[in-house]
């Protein structure tokens, strides 16, 4: 590290469980956020403030004046443009020490794969279950650990999966068959803050992971409802005839 990234991440590389240890394995790690919205935007912001090296955001969608309410990567002057041009801006201004990798892809099966490969951790703030469902497929396939989030209205979640441990799926939580598409935020609404809260974890858990610290989200869904500030656990297990990691 230079003298600049020293000071920089000073007051990280002082935590006795992290250390340089820790800032040298994020600074070698890739990340790859899918999602440059609500929970995309946070949590990029915080693994390039932290240090990660390279950081791979993917989001196909143009900024809309409605994003600005909680999608903090963009600005007013923003609208109309491309969510991954104004995402890789902002981040290299944060953090110049760090690479952006910014693609305008829709993502989906025919992507995943390289997009995953090429990853040490995957975030998923996308805001489809079919999008979940494909990104969990990949990782499982690959063996990449996936930090997985979602909000709506007043109420968020999020879980870790981790196939190479042999941890539950994101479809042994949520079976295929017994799911139902959650309205959009456009329809149900959502409060500004609350993609700040489960995006910011969603940078925590991936740090986690790749510093090797603590316990992370594996088996556990994290729920928190922001109308009384009440965070609620529950625990999953693997499922032996679940049709991706069964």
């Amino acid at each position: 590290m230079n003298d600049d990234e020293l000071i920089r991440y000073s007051r990280q590389m002082i935590l006795p469980d992290w250390g340089a240890e820790g800032q040298l394995a994020l600074r070698a790690a890739t990340a790859l956020v899918i999602g440059a919205g609500g929970l995309g935007s946070p949590a990029a912001m915080y693994l390039a403030a932290a240090g990660i090296g390279r950081l791979v955001i993917v989001d196909d969608d143009a900024v809309e004046l409605a994003n600005l309410q909680r999608q903090i990567l963009h600005r007013s002057a923003d609208v109309g443009r491309p969510k991954v041009e104004s995402a890789r801006r902002e981040l290299e201004a944060l953090n110049p020490e760090i690479h952006v990798d910014s693609r305008a892809l829709h993502v989906d099966e025919g992507n995943l794969d390289e997009l995953v490969s090429g990853a040490d951790v995957v975030l998923d703030g996308s805001d489809n279950f079919a999008t979940r469902y494909a990104v969990n497929a990949a990782c499982v396939a690959a063996g990449k650990p996936l930090v997985t989030g979602s909000v709506i209205r007043w109420e968020g979640q999020i879980t870790v999966i981790r196939p190479g441990a042999g941890s539950p799926c994101y479809a042994c939580l949520f079976p295929p068959d017994a799911t139902e598409e959650a309205e959009p935020c456009a329809q149900a609404g959502i409060v500004a803050p609350l993609p700040g809260v489960i995006g910011a974890m969603q940078a925590l858990e991936a740090m986690k992971i790749l510093g090797g610290v603590g316990e992370t989200l594996e088996g556990r869904l994290l729920g928190f409802d922001a109308r009384i500030a009440r965070w609620a656990e529950r625990r999953y297990t693997k499922d032996p005839a679940c049709s991706v990691c069964g």
